[in-house]
């Protein structure tokens, strides 16, 4: 993990293809945990060290069980739940940059990041049919139609980078030379607002996705409430009259 400004970087690192073994797994919880109590952070990139985002879970590694109660696949299966729940449930705006092939493991770690940043040579599938698996269809699901994400399920093709902005699973495509560029930018342009107000939003929109509209719009103003409340808020509003830059309170303040 490298930390610049106000902005995190985790980082898949395991060549040559990136595939995620069960110690990928448990350091991917790790930071991601760490992250989410630390104060001086408002962004994290979830990105890898080379041309492939991740090939997907390693499948020449053999499963190791580490007790008489759980078999190695059963111990698999919970790192990798507890590892996208630890991206999903982090307490910062996460950004994937996704460059080249994100398959099977790798989509579903770009698909629990907030915002997902594609190059244009990006392919992003579930090819786990082909190997006798069933993959990680409920976290895409939460972005893509039901059509697509079962066409792709069940034929194992990838999405192109193009598509998979047109059916909205990535936000912006760029060029390879360029992805990271861009994606350290979002982050340090999302890094800028209200960090206790970055947190809040981030509360209220996982909050909300549980509900339908109404009870979630409800759920949603119980943090509007909460922001308002803080001096951060009365900040954002004057910094913006004034048209300069605001100079946020928290974590010194406490949270109202």
């Amino acid at each position: 993990m490298e930390t610049t400004d106000k902005v995190a970087e985790v980082i898949i690192n395991r060549p040559p293809v990136n595939a995620i073994a069960a110690e990928t797994y448990e350091a991917i919880t790790v930071a991601f945990r760490e992250l989410s109590s630390r104060t001086d952070v408002h962004a994290v990139i979830l990105r890898s060290a080379g041309r492939i985002y991740s090939a997907g879970a390693d499948l020449k590694q053999p499963p190791e069980s580490h007790s008489a109660a759980e078999t190695g696949p059963e111990r698999r299966q919970r790192l990798a739940r507890t590892c996208y729940e630890a991206i999903l449930d982090c307490t910062l705006p996460t950004i994937a940059a996704v460059s080249g092939a994100a398959l099977g493991a790798g989509a579903v770690l770009a698909a629990c990041c907030d915002i997902r940043l594609a190059d244009d040579d990006a392919k992003i599938g579930l090819p786990e049919i082909k190997a006798g698996r069933c993959g990680g269809g409920s976290h895409l699901m939460r972005i893509l139609p039901q059509g697509q994400l079962r066409l792709m399920y069940f034929t194992g093709d990838p999405l192109s980078a193009d598509d998979a902005y047109r059916l909205g699973l990535v936000q912006r495509v760029c060029q390879p030379d360029q992805l990271l560029a861009e994606a350290r930018e979002l982050a340090a342009q999302i890094a800028g607002h209200s960090p206790l107000g970055l947190r809040l939003a981030k509360q209220a929109l996982n909050e909300a996705e549980k509900h339908h509209v109404k009870p979630g719009y409800a759920a949603e103003q119980v943090y509007t409430l909460r922001l308002a409340a803080h001096p951060d808020a009365a900040e954002a509003a004057r910094a913006t009259l004034e048209k300069r830059p605001p100079v946020w309170s928290w974590p010194s303040t406490c949270e109202a």
